[in-house]
């Protein structure tokens, strides 16, 4: 009975998921072709070439050589991003970090440069774009283990701890980093050159940490300084290893990028995943992206980590063809990579980012606390709050898994999605814009199996807060509802997720 009931309830979507005259939702911004054809591989090689050229970049080399080590990378960088136009707000981002653990054997100035670009319309909704400039070479390899397929090294996870005098010792051998993640810094430069030639609604900020070889130290510092600061950041694009195109074992292929979210259904990172693929995809038919429901691979570790545990929504991008015998070694140089493949993901990462810059914050779906359920649950409902469009609290909420817990720190129930069962039966969904409605032509409810990835059906309802599925059950369907702007950009999906019920505590009488 229940399968035949939900067999009912997606034919029924179907028959719904035909968009209204005039809503042009799946159009192309022609603003967002050109900024992707903008994108140069002779640019991001000339980066590469002059990241390579310091030598190392280890954020533990020597800071003061002008030529050489991660002073005079940082500065580079800094003036290139200077150089790319007026509107680039460049800073450094100072931290002074003490001698902790094995990688930081002694206090360390570590420094992030960071550009932003002000938005037009909502500046305090950001998008970021990062990498990490830094660099590592872990020293001599094995008696008997040389570079190259068939004889590749164990990933960094996997390899016995050093000690802090060795650390030491290899600060200042040769590390290029051309792949890892020279790949990454040259692309986010090169966005942050294109980019910033045109106006988008939402900040965009590139940013390239320092100190991710030493455990995530300049991405978890600036994670912690946003939350700290109440930034509102709606996605963080971190791309890290994405210029190889033939494996280790000689798997070859460049037309394929990996996106690592995490592994709770609905989260803000896997929401923003697959954006990142339905965008993508569409704007770059003849790439595919491969959304991995995993942080990052196994055991392993990226900058996007520390913004997901601070709440934001944050994806790794990678590329599935890691080449394991030479990271962290003098062999990751520019000849073992492929710069063209390096500029497809660059380039997808421009889709992603500008078609999110433009687009509207994501509708509300939570109820307001303490404004009662009533008939649609949200009276007095303010909107335009908290970080993607929702209240203070939803969104860090949910991206740090809170969301799954039913009630607060002080014993409160967290607030629940507008979404009931009216009259029993009938799926009943609610939302609040977050934003100035005169940018919004409409919303769009998206559905699909519990056990689907993706959503499957889409639901153009038009400039509403309130949609009834007649005869559709709210228990056996996964749905969300998206902001459609005027023209046709997409917000990212808010999700009902409805918290379970929390653990009770029952008194007994001895």
């Amino acid at each position: 009975m229940k399968f035949s009931r939900l067999l009912a309830a997606l034919a029924f979507l179907l028959c719904l998921c035909i968009p209204f005259p005039g809503a042009e939702v799946k159009s192309l911004n022609p603003k967002v072709v050109k900024i992707i054809d903008s994108v140069s591989e002779d640019h991001i090689r000339a980066n590469l070439e002059k990241l390579v050229s310091f030598g190392t970049r280890n954020t533990m080399s020597n800071p003061d050589d002008p030529v050489h080590g991660v002073g005079a990378a940082r500065q580079w960088i800094f003036n290139e991003f200077k150089s790319y136009s007026p509107r680039l707000q460049v800073r450094f981002d100072k931290f002074r970090v003490k001698k902790q653990g094995q990688r930081i054997f002694k206090d360390v100035d570590l420094w992030n440069v960071v550009a932003v670009l002000p938005g037009t319309k909502m500046p305090e909704t950001q998008v970021l774009i990062t990498a990490h400039y830094d660099s590592l070479n872990l020293g001599a390899r094995p008696a008997g283990q040389a570079a190259g397929p068939g004889s590749e090294a164990p990933p960094v996870g996997d390899r016995p701890q050093m000690t802090p005098e060795q650390f030491e010792k290899n600060a200042n051998l040769p590390a290029p980093g051309a792949c890892d993640d020279g790949s990454g810094t040259a692309s986010v430069m090169e966005l942050a050159r294109v980019m910033s030639q045109y106006e988008f609604d939402k900040t965009l900020v590139f940013i390239a940490f320092a100190g991710e070889e030493q455990g995530l130290v300049g991405s978890t510092l600036e994670a912690a300084k946003a939350k700290k600061e109440n930034q509102v950041i709606e996605a963080v694009l971190n791309n890290d290893i994405i210029g190889t195109d033939r494996a280790g074992n000689g798997r070859i292929g460049n037309n394929a990028v990996s996106i690592f979210s995490d592994d709770n259904m609905d989260s803000l990172p896997q929401q923003l995943s697959r954006y990142a693929k339905e965008i993508g995809e569409r704007y770059i038919p003849s790439f595919q992206v491969e959304t991995v429901f995993m942080q990052d691979r196994l055991g392993r570790g990226g900058d996007h980590t520390p913004f997901q545990l601070e709440g934001f929504a944050a994806i790794r991008v990678s590329t599935p063809n890691e080449i394991y015998a030479n990271q962290h070694h003098d062999t990751d140089t520019l000849e073992n990579m492929s710069v063209p493949y390096t500029t497809k993901v660059a380039k997808f990462n421009a889709a992603v980012a500008a078609s999110l810059a433009l687009a509207p914050r994501p509708p509300a779906i939570l109820r307001v606390p303490g404004a009662g359920r009533g008939q649609n649950g949200a009276a007095g409902a303010p909107a335009g709050e908290g970080r993607g469009g929702t209240q203070p609290a939803e969104s860090a909420a949910a991206g740090r898994g809170e969301a799954t817990t039913g009630r607060g720190a002080a014993g409160g129930r967290r607030p629940t999605p507008m979404i009931s069962r009216g009259g029993g039966y009938d799926a009943v969904l609610q939302w609040r814009p977050a934003g100035s409605e005169a940018d919004i032509q409409g919303y769009a409810v998206v559905m699909r199996a519990t056990n689907a990835p993706y959503w499957e059906k889409e639901v153009y309802v038009g400039k509403v807060t309130q949609f009834k599925l007649p005869d559709v059950s709210i228990d056996d369907i996964k749905f969300g509802v998206k902001a459609i702007g005027n023209d046709g950009s997409e917000s990212l999906v808010s999700a009902y997720v409805y918290p379970p019920r929390a653990k009770a505590e029952i008194e007994t009488v001895n």
